[in-house]
């Protein structure tokens, strides 16, 4: 056999075997395992394990986007509630037509005081910057006639600061009286008077903020000096400014203060009220009188118990508080003796 037979030979019989290869019965196709990718378990392990990571991340995502959401609605109603308390400050108390224009809004008018109401004190903010009382509340035997409220020492020009937030009722003159003054009313279920500046800043019908100007010192009107007579009022009805406030220390005396209908007495015809100061979450008067401290940035129980000499447990019973509550920095504590 030539070798060009030969090799025409050995190509033919590879084609029989190959097309023998390639062909099968349809069951023989059936009996031969298809190839498949196959994942160890450690492999599947993992994917599933990715898988419920991203399911536990979407459900974090939606979790903190819902909380966010609920804490800007939060947030707005809130905002939305204070603008509306200090459009209308205490309106619930009050009522609608004790818009006046004397300083007792209710002056020559049948009104009905609420047996108790507790006022919140906490905004304060000093009306001026020096703390030095000139003159006390209570009836002067010189004059023959009562002093609704404190004459703080000041300087003509100096700034005055509203006390609270609130509304301004009264932007005034009164000659034999107040001189220059101003009235606002507050959410807080209080009006304050300041009286003797040499001018008045804020306008009648608008809104001011806690520490806000509204006025500059002087001694306008019924005056020996220059100083800023303060009243705070409750409903018309005059309160001892220092049974509210420390003005030495520049503080409220008490996180709340509870005005108590018929605590009143008439010294020569004049009809003071004498509400009595109870501490928040109190159901007794507490005649005691307290140091204040307002807590500042940085400051614990530990450190303001140490600066006063006295012990944390002690100062958290009297304040109604744990040692382990986080301090509200501008809040004011009462100093047990």
């Amino acid at each position: 056999m030539t070798s060009k037979k030969t090799q025409l030979l050995c190509a033919s019989l590879c084609l029989v075997a190959l097309s023998l290869t390639s062909w099968r019965t349809p069951s023989e196709k059936a009996q031969t395992p298809r190839k498949e990718t196959r994942t160890t378990a450690g492999q599947q392990s993992s994917q599933i394990q990715s898988g419920e990571h991203l399911l536990l991340a979407d459900r974090l995502e939606i979790k903190s986007r819902l909380l966010k959401e609920k804490q800007r609605r939060t947030a707005d109603l809130k905002a939305s509630k204070e603008k509306e308390d200090l459009e209308a400050p205490a309106a619930e108390i009050y009522g609608e037509d004790s818009w006046g224009s004397h300083v007792n809004p209710f002056a020559g008018m049948a009104v009905d005081i609420p047996d108790r109401q507790d006022i919140d004190l906490q905004e304060f903010v000093m009306p001026i910057g020096t703390r030095q009382v000139t003159s006390n509340y209570g009836y002067r035997h010189s004059f023959g006639r009562m002093h609704y409220g404190v004459d703080l020492k000041l300087s003509t020009g100096d700034t005055i600061r509203a006390a609270f937030s609130g509304k301004v009722r009264i932007r005034s003159y009164e000659g034999r009286g107040y001189g220059n003054y101003i009235v606002i009313r507050h959410p807080n279920g209080l009006e304050t008077v300041y009286g003797h500046m040499s001018r008045a800043i804020a306008r009648e019908g608008t809104v001011v903020k806690a520490g806000d100007p509204i006025g500059l010192g002087g001694s306008t009107g019924r005056s020996t000096g220059p100083h800023l007579h303060f009243e705070a009022r409750f409903m018309g009805i005059p309160l001892d400014p220092t049974d509210l406030f420390d003005f030495v220390a520049g503080v409220p005396r008490f996180d709340v203060f509870a005005f108590v209908k018929g605590a009143y007495q008439t010294p020569r015809s004049f009809a003071v009220a004498r509400a009595v100061a109870k501490p928040k979450k109190s159901g007794e008067a507490n005649e005691e009188q307290f140091k204040t401290h307002r807590i500042k940035k940085g400051e614990t129980m530990s450190t303001i118990a140490r600066h006063y000499g006295v012990s944390v447990s002690k100062l958290c019973r009297t304040n109604g508080i744990s040692s382990k509550q986080k301090l509200s920095i501008g809040r004011t504590l009462r100093i047990p003796s």
